[in-house]
C-alpha cells in the first residue's frame, strides 16, 4: 500500500511492515511469550512460585544488602509502580520481602529479601536456571548467542531525540 496523500517524510513512519519485519517482530513476542510461559510454568509446578515472584527475589538477591529501593526495583522489572506495589504487598504477605522506609528520605521505601525469601530463591533457582538451558541457550551456538547479545543491547540503546 502506497501512502501517496502523506508528505514523503510521514509515509516512512506510518507504512506497513514488510513480511521480513513483520517475521521478525512476531518472532520476538513469541518466543518471549512462550519462553516466559514455560519457564512460569516450571516455577509454579515445582515451587509453587510464578515468574514474577522469582524475578523480585533475584532482583533482591543480588542487591547491597539485599534491598532495593521500590523505585529502581519497578525500573529493574520493568513494572509500572502500582504494579510493583501490588506485587511487593502480596511477597510481605507471604514472608518473602519486607517493606522499610528510608532512613534519609521517609517517603521513600526499600523491598528487602527476608532469610525466608533467600530460602525459597535459593530453592527454585537451579529449577530456573535449568529452565533457561533447556529452553533457550541450548537451542543457540555461540554465535547466535553472541549475535543476540549485540541485537539486545542495540534495541536497549536510548534513540537519539528527533526535533
Amino acid at each position: 500500500m502506497i501512502l501517496y496523500d502523506l508528505p514523503v517524510a510521514t509515509r516512512s513512519k506510518h507504512r506497513e511492515l514488510t513480511e521480513q519485519e513483520l517475521d521478525a517482530w512476531r518472532g520476538l513476542l513469541g518466543a518471549h511469550s512462550s519462553l516466559i510461559a514455560t519457564l512460569d510454568a516450571e516455577l509454579e509446578r515445582e515451587h509453587g512460585m510464578p515468574l514474577t515472584t522469582y524475578e523480585v527475589l533475584l532482583q533482591l538477591a543480588n542487591a547491597p544488602d539485599c534491598s532495593l529501593r521500590m523505585g529502581e526495583l519497578a525500573d529493574r522489572l520493568y513494572l509500572s509502580r502500582s504494579g510493583l506495589t501490588r506485587l511487593i504487598d502480596r511477597l510481605v504477605k507471604a514472608g518473602l520481602v519486607e517493606r522499610t522506609t528510608c532512613e534519609s528520605d521517609r517517603r521513600g521505601s526499600f523491598a528487602r529479601l527476608t532469610d525466608e525469601g533467600r530460602r525459597n530463591f535459593e530453592a527454585a533457582r537451579p529449577t530456573h536456571l535449568h529452565g533457561v538451558r533447556a529452553h533457550f541457550l541450548s537451542r543457540l551456538d555461540g554465535e547466535d548467542l553472541d549475535r543476540l547479545a549485540e541485537i539486545w543491547a542495540k534495541l536497549a540503546e536510548r534513540p537519539a531525540q528527533s526535533g
